[in-house]
């Protein structure tokens, strides 16, 4: 369950619990001796729903096969040179 304090504690010392928190401890906030708040330190990775997660691969799928787009394939050192003039123009069809 990790650390309990009081409210009044918690307020007067905000600062510190942030950084406990930080640090990765849990602080359980309480009001007359009754639990009303947890903090809890956020979590790095994000966690992703099931629909994120089948729409994420599908995003994968789709990026690893490409979209033809009805050009000719090139590469970046031949666009450099096309563009420098380097071995005369390429004639893109």
């Amino acid at each position: 369950m990790g650390k309990v304090i009081g409210l009044r504690e918690a307020n007067q010392a905000f600062s510190r619990c942030i950084r406990e928190v930080e640090a990765g401890e849990e602080i359980t906030i309480t009001r007359k001796g009754q639990p009303v708040a947890r903090l809890i330190p956020v979590r790095r990775k994000r966690i992703l729903t099931p629909e994120q997660e089948a729409a994420r691969a599908r995003t994968r799928e789709r990026m690893k096969k490409g979209w033809h787009l009805g050009g000719e394939r090139f590469n970046r050192d031949e666009l450099y040179d096309e563009i420098l003039g380097i071995n005369g123009p390429k004639h893109r069809g």
